[in-house]
């Protein structure tokens, strides 16, 4: 059964072996997509062009309203060879893996994972990628505790870490999770932290002090009376898995209920990577998964000084995938050809977001561990 089974994918690949690119590729964008997602995405497919010198190649805006809207679009571009870039949002993806059969590709920028097979490729900064890179930079004595959101991102993250942990040198101890309003945020780092645990502890040891009269006593005692709580965490890191205005609300206020970032170390995804978050001074010191910006730098540049607007963080993503268009096309590759370079993980791409890879049709990136320090991030690793 193996055998076949083999067999019958080594004569799909040889039929793809034939079956040439076709020059003019399809961009699919929805009208309600981000308006300024959609025009930073249509200039940077411009500017990437310009910039890579893709020769030969045409790319075709198709805007579509609707699903229905979009499956006309498709099926009248149907032919073997060609390649679709997008859409941009999931709830459009979900039925490109029905057009796999007419030997195209699609290249979409879906954050959902499941759509990841057969001719539909991701291209997005995965959760699952950057936490692998962020668990198997922490060491033996590492205690790790999670804080995330009731909704769809936290769930995610919180489903990921519990095999992305076994990985890893650190271990899980606690985890906390909040309303998706933030309602009990409060009420969850408290129990995170053990808040009021610690809180009645170090008051138990002042009480004890404070009976006594000696000089070492009355020392400590004076010392003791700097503190709300003690500093027995349970945990040394902690990951905040959260994002936008939410993590600017909830990362000032671990500090304030005396989980201190001094002694604990902050953590993130790769959302925090965004300047947004280098001012906020709770978050100084925290270490996230990424690549520095100075790798980035010349494109966020050049798109300010031509379209004199600031380069939105996802905008990389159609960007390195221009240059991954470019080096198929200078190949002269047939459809096959392409299949087996998307399908091999070994095969590493220099993007502006670090070098990339696609493994089970996902991108993946080798990243950097990054701190955040004053306003600006920088490599620790």
């Amino acid at each position: 059964m193996i055998e076949k089974k083999e067999n019958k994918q080594d004569n799909q690949n040889k039929s793809l072996d034939n079956v040439v690119l076709d020059k003019t590729i399809i961009a699919l964008f929805a009208k309600d997509d981000d308006k300024k997602t959609t025009k930073q995405f249509l200039n940077i497919y411009e500017l990437g062009i310009y910039n890579l010198g893709t020769n030969d190649v045409v790319i075709q805006i198709e805007f579509f309203d609707n699903e229905n809207d979009l499956t006309k679009i498709i099926e009248k571009n149907l032919l073997p060879g060609k390649i679709f870039l997008g859409p941009i949002q999931s709830k459009y993806s979900n039925i490109l893996n029905n057009y796999c059969i007419h030997e195209v590709i699609f290249f979409s920028y879906s954050s959902k994972s499941s759509l990841a097979k057969d001719c539909v490729y991701l291209i997005n900064f995965f959760p699952q990628n950057e936490l692998s890179q962020l668990m198997l930079y922490l060491n033996d004595d590492a205690k790790l505790a999670i804080l995330y959101p009731e909704n769809e991102y936290g769930y995610l993250i919180n489903s990921l870490i519990d095999d992305i942990i076994f990985e890893s040198p650190a271990i899980l101890v606690n985890r906390s999770s909040y309303k998706d309003g933030l309602s009990n945020v409060r009420e969850s780092i408290k129990e995170l932290g053990k808040y009021e645990l610690r809180k009645y502890e170090l008051n138990r040891q002042k009480q004890i002090l404070s009976s006594k009269r000696d000089k070492k006593s009355k020392e400590r005692l004076k010392k003791l009376e700097k503190f709300k709580t003690t500093s027995d965490y349970d945990f040394t890191h902690i990951l905040i898995a959260d994002y936008g205005l939410n993590l600017l609300q909830v990362a000032p206020l671990l500090p304030y209920y005396d989980i201190d970032p001094n002694i604990v170390q902050f953590m993130g995804t790769g959302v925090i990577d965004d300047k947004t978050f280098f001012f906020e001074p709770s978050l100084q010191g925290a270490i996230f998964p990424g690549v520095p910006e100075i790798s980035r730098i010349n494109i966020i540049n050049n798109y300010i000084e031509i379209y004199g607007d600031e380069l939105l963080r996802i905008s990389t993503l159609p960007y390195d995938l221009i240059g991954l268009i470019n080096f198929i096309y200078s190949k002269d590759y047939k459809l096959g050809d392409v299949v087996n370079l998307l399908n091999n993980p070994n095969k590493k791409f220099n993007g502006v977001d670090g070098n990339f890879y696609f493994k089970n049709n996902m991108i993946e990136r080798d990243l950097n561990i990054l701190k955040i320090d004053n306003g600006n991030s920088v490599v620790i690793n």
